[in-house]
């Protein structure tokens, strides 16, 4: 095989397109991945639309940060290892892996301590380096595969983004008492793994937060105890019942203005809202909120490669729930954006590539 087939933007706001790009061979400590499994996160919808909602403040755009066009998106990837660079061993051809995408500098002091979500200079596959919308990937250093052999990659590939994602917030979220409460914000592949993991970490009192009811049930499946469709009246004061006027945590999945309101009015003093989400638009509240509810507002970005390793533990030890799985063809990847955008799609929506891609 000399050449891979790939998914790629071509211009911002435009279907996907196919296209045949010569086979990379690698390099030093490189590895060239068969990938078997790319999730589709919603971010991804971001990336194709070509910007971030900044609400008063206009829009960030992604060529402003750094991508270019073309490019290979998608940075939920798993599959097996093809060809090994002279410097990389660790891992056998044929071997089973998952990508750590959120690559950092390499030299910062977050990149030194392995906080690489923490990075200011990241390099991420699928945004600043080619990505697993394709039937390969080059990685550029073993360091950055887990071992996932003796899985299902199309179960675990989510936790490359949306499984680490939520593990770094809930960790800076903190413990909470037996009578306290958290809410979920949002029931989507990201609000659903975060039911999971946080009931893997010890988290009980889970209320889900979303506005349709299926996936509310859903989320009821995965082991949240109370449900709320914050379409309802008086979404604010239900929430606060449901917690018994003790939410002390909020973890905001969807990151968007109407969740952001209703958090910070239905947390009790002293609560911690976390928002990883990024649907955008406008944080508004009364500042003197924040000293008078002793509140918490934090925002989280990703998470860091040896949490990736331990939810691959947690995977294997059989603690975390596993989250509905949609697997499709990856030369249906236009459809499927098309289905995520409108609310189509409940848990995650995984890629198989083939040859026949």
């Amino acid at each position: 095989m000399t050449h891979y087939t790939s998914y790629d933007l071509i211009e911002w706001a435009k279907p996907f397109e196919k296209r045949k790009n010569p086979l990379p061979k690698p390099k030093g400590s490189e590895v060239l991945i068969r990938v078997t499994a790319a999730g589709l996160c919603h971010s991804d919808l971001h990336v194709q639309k070509g910007y971030m909602d900044l609400g008063n403040e206009g829009r960030l755009t992604f060529a402003e940060r750094g991508a270019e066009l073309p490019m290979t998106f998608g940075h939920e990837i798993a599959g097996v290892v093809e060809k090994n660079g002279p410097d990389a061993s660790a891992f056998k051809i044929g071997q089973q892996v998952l990508v750590f995408p959120w690559i950092g500098c390499g030299e910062c002091a977050a990149c030194q301590e392995e906080r690489e979500s923490d990075c200011a200079s990241m390099r991420i596959i699928g945004l600043k380096q080619k990505g697993g919308f394709a039937t390969h990937c080059l990685v550029e250093h073993e360091k950055f595969l887990v071992d996932i052999e003796g899985l299902d990659p199309a179960d675990v590939v989510p936790h490359a983004c949306s499984g680490i994602t939520v593990y770094n917030a809930l960790e800076k979220l903190g413990e909470l008492r037996t009578d306290e409460w958290m809410a979920i914000l949002g029931c989507g592949g990201l609000g659903m793994n975060a039911i999971a993991i946080a009931r893997a970490l010890g988290f009980e009192n889970i209320i889900a937060v979303d506005v349709d009811d299926t996936k509310l049930n859903t989320a009821r499946e995965m082991g949240a105890v109370k449900v709320l469709n914050s379409r309802d009246e008086g979404s604010v004061s239900k929430l606060q019942k449901l917690a018994n006027n003790k939410l002390m945590g909020v973890l905001d999945t969807f990151g968007g203005s109407a969740t952001a309101q209703l958090a910070v009015r239905a947390l009790a003093k002293s609560g911690r809202f976390l928002i990883v989400g990024q649907a955008g638009g406008d944080f508004n509240m009364p500042q003197v909120w924040l000293p008078q509810k002793a509140m918490t507002v934090r925002g989280s970005h990703v998470g860091n490669s040896p949490q990736l390793q331990k939810i691959i533990d947690m995977v294997r030890s059989g603690k975390i729930k596993q989250i509905p799985i949609d697997r499709r063809p990856l030369s249906e990847i236009n459809q499927a954006v098309h289905d995520l955008e409108n609310g189509k799609v409940t848990g995650r929506i995984v890629f198989q590539p083939s040859e026949n891609d």
